[in-house]
């Protein structure tokens, strides 16, 4: 359950991208460092979906506070 889960999170925020005006990038080091990125936020998701009781639908808000919380914890590091 959880891996089908955090698939579907994964699905759903790549389905986003591409719908998106972003560009995607061939530097293999920066995409190395995005999937890297979406293992974080997909690990973080899944545990604020645990925390909500793992309720059935709307992955996507699990996933868009993890992806907040971390760009947070991102740029926090960097100001320092």
């Amino acid at each position: 359950m959880a891996k089908n889960h955090i698939q579907k999170m994964k699905s759903r925020a790549a389905a986003a991208a591409a719908a998106s005006d972003i560009e995607p990038t061939l530097d293999p080091e920066i995409q190395s460092a995005s999937l890297a990125n979406q293992d974080e936020v997909a690990s973080l998701a899944y545990a604020y979906w645990q925390e909500r009781g793992c309720p059935e639908g709307s992955p996507e808000e699990d996933w868009f506070r993890a992806e907040a919380d971390l760009r947070r914890q991102v740029q926090a590091a960097a100001a320092v």
